[in-house]
């Protein structure tokens, strides 16, 4: 038994003559490549039913329902209409919801005023929707599986990076029979331009699922490979990004984590006390050096600065993360900022003619949401912020779609009744319930002040630790030995809770706060926007993309992967796109 995907959302049906005249536009982009229909036309994006078989959740799902799923999805809203060169995908790890308003506020504030009005750079967007972000084993996801997701169409397991749901996480053996094309595969095999930039360990989950295919996110170099994984012919992330069969692999892959590309008989150029994690010996930056004969390898903000402005480029400025954008002027050796980089990847993916598709992410921010600290979790944010304005100014939206959205959610809560105008980061100022009075400060039942923000569970428990007194708790807190607090909550109105190591208060104790389950937002401008509407699953993201992009979704239908009207419905068979 099938569902038929309503076509609009009155769920009426297109004409047999609509249709007919829609379809041919679209054959015809997808063969020529052309631009189909324009965002400034008046007519509204064309849009196709695509069959879905029902089925009984979870036990039918499977990798090719989902890629169906979710391109029946954007198909209806009309994503088939984008004439998309370009596409940007922008993931804030860990920007839920709470965390957007909170930012919105404190960049309000920050530039002197009330907050509350302010919009960041994406809620200027003209398109909104919902991503539903449960992976096919957990309520609560990881960021593997959400990235996986967004990269391949597929939805799949919590831990595991653009493979299957079939095999369990760590089985290497199953997961090298289940690998899914991810968008950036298919761009770099077919010559478009790839890009991913990100301020954590480029090896991490999101821009790791990019380029690679593994069933432990974990597994970043080969020490943390395990014996069995490696007899079984598993290879760690750093060298499948270095070696990937896909065209030349990203054209520009911008971030963190040097140790996990060099030898452990190699020294740190930044930090005389670190040296590589390989053990293999292999030389991975060498590597690169020596696949991109043309390309350029930087360390530092000023190295980038002075890089030819042409060629792939390999940029690790880190041993490990990114700093955080709060403490990046301490850096010695100087980071650029995430928006510098953003500018700096556009600048040269633009270069190639076919088109690019690039990977944005601003990974700390659930860094920083996972140690209890709201500072740095919306001033990453912010910084977000200011690497999609970058994109913005840089490009056009006649000819480029900017998606801005997270992969998961987090436990930050925006409570109290504060007044307009309060500091997001202070104590409530205003009332604690809807039919009380304005105050000084708005007290619990124990007569007590309490902050606009603050944590489900995590590291800013107020009892005593191992490593820190019963209270107020300060970043970094690396949580161990909790005891129940003896003297209940602390009394803040002495205490700066605006401080940047402030560490809000924590309802239950966990070494790490922990990710939410509920929806984040999807922000979108340029072609194809307009199919950005409503409730969707996560995978879905990936169709928005491939489909308002006539170019780059052709080679699907060159691979016999389309359906009558041109949409991608059929999951891609990975070997059919390596060199």
């Amino acid at each position: 038994m099938s569902r038929l995907r309503a076509t609009r959302p009155s769920h009426s049906r297109l004409s047999h003559a609509t249709l007919a005249f829609a379809t041919t536009l679209l054959v015809s982009a997808c063969a020529t490549g052309g631009s189909g229909v324009h965002a400034t036309d008046s007519a509204k994006p064309a849009a196709f039913e695509v069959d879905v078989p029902t089925i009984r959740h979870p036990a039918g799902e499977t990798p090719q329902w989902w890629f169906r799923d979710g391109a029946a999805q954007a198909a209806e809203r009309g994503a088939m209409g984008g004439h998309a060169k370009n596409v940007i995908l922008f993931v804030g790890d860990g920007m839920s919801l709470t965390t957007v308003a909170a930012a919105r506020i404190l960049d309000g504030q920050r530039k002197g005023g009330p907050g509350e009005d302010n919009r960041l750079s994406w809620e200027r967007f003209p398109a909104t929707a919902l991503s539903k972000t449960y992976n096919v084993d957990s309520q609560t996801p990881d960021s593997a599986g959400t990235m996986s997701a967004m990269a391949t169409g597929v939805k799949t397991r919590a831990g595991v990076l653009s493979i299957g749901q079939q095999p369990m996480r760590r089985d290497c053996a199953g997961a090298q029979a289940v690998p899914m094309l991810t968008l950036w595969e298919l761009a770099a095999s077919r010559g478009f331009a790839t890009g991913v930039v990100t301020t954590t360990r480029v090896t991490h989950a999101t821009p790791g699922a990019t380029f690679t295919h593994v069933p432990e996110r974990n597994w970043e170099n080969d020490t943390e490979l395990t014996e069995q994984a490696r007899a079984a012919g598993c290879i760690d992330i750093a060298r499948q990004l270095v070696e990937t069969p896909f065209g030349n692999g990203p054209d520009v892959l911008m971030g963190g984590g040097r140790k996990n590309f060099m030898p452990v008989s190699e020294r740190d150029p930044e930090y005389d006390d670190k040296v590589g994690e390989r053990l293999d010996g292999r030389d991975l930056i060498a590597q690169w050096k020596q696949r991109h004969p043309d390309g350029t390898y930087v360390w530092n903000a000023q190295q980038l600065s002075d890089a030819p402005a042409r060629g792939p480029l390999l940029a690790l400025f880190e041993p490990d993360h990114m700093q955080f954008s709060a403490d990046r002027p301490q850096d010695g050796a100087g980071e650029p900022t995430l928006a510098e980089m953003t500018r700096t990847a556009i600048a040269r993916l633009k270069q190639n003619d076919k088109g690019f598709v690039l990977l944005v992410e601003g990974g700390r921010i659930d860094h920083a949401h996972h140690y209890g600290n709201a500072y740095r979790a919306l001033t990453d944010t912010i910084a977000l912020s200011e690497a999609v304005q970058a994109a913005v100014d840089a490009t056009s939206a006649q000819d480029t779609l900017i998606l801005v959205t997270a992969d998961h959610s987090h436990t930050l809560s925006f409570v109290g009744y504060p007044k307009r105008g309060n500091p997001i980061l202070d104590k409530v100022r205003g009332s604690s319930g809807e039919d009380d009075g304005i105050a000084d400060y708005a007290l619990d039942q124990l007569g007590l002040p309490y902050t606009t923000l603050n944590y489900s569970n995590g590291p800013g428990y107020v009892g005593a630790s191992a490593q820190q007194p019963e209270g107020p708790k300060r970043f970094q807190h690396t949580v161990s030995g909790v005891q129940i607090p003896k003297k209940g909550r602390p009394d803040l109105r002495n205490v700066d809770t605006q401080d940047p190591d402030y560490l809000q208060e924590a309802l239950v104790p966990t070494a790490s706060e922990s990710h939410g389950g509920d929806d984040v937002g999807i922000w979108a401008r340029g072609p194809g926007s307009e199919a950005v509407r409503g409730s969707v699953e996560q995978n879905t993201i990936f169709h928005f993309l491939l489909q308002s992009m006539p170019a780059l979704r052709s080679e699907l239908c060159k691979a016999g992967d389309c359906d009558g009207n041109g949409v991608p419905v059929t999951l891609p068979e990975p070997g059919k796109f390596r060199r």
